[in-house]
């Protein structure tokens, strides 16, 4: 086959706030397959390095090194230390040798909110996009002024949302008590339906024990980026809610397989990759994530896509 890409930048509408830091600028690349016959499979790779992924760096010196032509063995050989260059490598692949999975189901999308008091204001324009389940990122501020404004975004919000809280691991284990209490205690006005990753990756024995201990439900994110730490984890014994980024998850055939062995509750999440990477996760989202749950992909107000 032969083989080319190009990289991007796409600035962010404002920069995202999170507890890693400014977010101001998406960098990926796009990489083309063709056969003999000039067919064409294209993939994305969106490294998410404060995550575990590879840096984007990396991930250009990788595909720089590559030969012009490539075989499906190369293919299959990228080491799993660049687990979005095995997705978007995964998925030009697929597109050349496997048609795609064609499904009915258009599952529900999350929103996601700004940080801190921005979220009052800018609530109702999710809202009236069609939003119902919404996302709001906590461990950025003073907990008590986070904890203050939690309580005014739920008395705002309509009765008939969903909420979720991501940490991304920014909490103690006693926030994350002080966290989940405040979640059990307001589920009579608003439906909570979880903290995401309230600790570090590092530790799971304490998320285990927090996830028997509240009725807030409890999500991995940043402790599953990568197959092999789903698997980890799935081994390990939880079994609460796993959220999957397959952009940075690895090759997308073995993350089909694991989700189709094991019966996980999966929600399935966005790394604010571009339309071509976007449009394979949510291929894979509508087959293998929770029906019942709306997969994290209502990102796209975030990114200047033509920048």
């Amino acid at each position: 086959m032969q083989y080319s890409y190009y990289a991007y930048q796409h600035p962010f509408q404002k920069p995202l706030q999170t507890r890693y830091g400014l977010w101001s600028i998406r960098q990926g690349l796009i990489v083309t397959l063709q056969d003999d016959a000039g067919n064409i499979g294209q993939g994305e790779i969106a490294p998410l390095s404060w995550f575990g992924s590879e840096t984007w760096t990396q991930a250009q010196d990788f595909c720089h090194r590559l030969p012009s032509q490539l075989t499906e063995t190369q293919i299959l050989a990228i080491p799993d230390r660049y687990p979005a260059c095995q997705f978007g490598f995964g998925t030009a692949w697929s597109a050349l040798t496997a048609p795609a999975i064609s499904t009915e189901s258009s599952p529900e999308i999350c929103g996601l909110l700004p940080t801190g008091e921005r979220a009052l204001s800018e609530h109702s324009h999710l809202w009236e996009q069609g939003y119902r389940t919404l996302k709001w990122k906590i461990g950025v501020d003073i907990p008590e002024k986070e904890q203050s404004l939690f309580q005014q975004l739920i008395a705002v919000l309509p009765q008939q949302a969903i909420l979720r809280l991501d940490a991304n691991g920014g909490l103690t284990y006693d926030l994350a008590c002080q966290w989940l209490q405040l979640c059990d205690q307001v589920s009579d006005q608003i439906a909570i339906e979880y903290l995401e990753q309230p600790l570090p990756p590092e530790q799971l024995a304490a998320m285990l024990t927090l996830s028997q201990e509240f009725r807030t439900s409890l999500a991995l994110d940043e402790s599953v980026a990568t197959l092999a730490q789903l698997q980890r984890c799935y081994q390990q014994g939880w079994s609460d809610i796993f959220v999957i980024k397959p952009a940075i998850c690895g090759y997308p055939h073995r993350l089909r397989q694991f989700c189709q062995t094991h019966n996980i509750d999966a929600v399935f999440s966005s790394v604010f990759e571009a339309e071509i990477g976007r449009q394979a996760c949510l291929r894979l989202a509508a087959e293998l994530s929770n029906p019942k749950r709306a997969i994290g992909f209502g990102v796209r107000h975030w990114l200047s896509l033509h920048g």
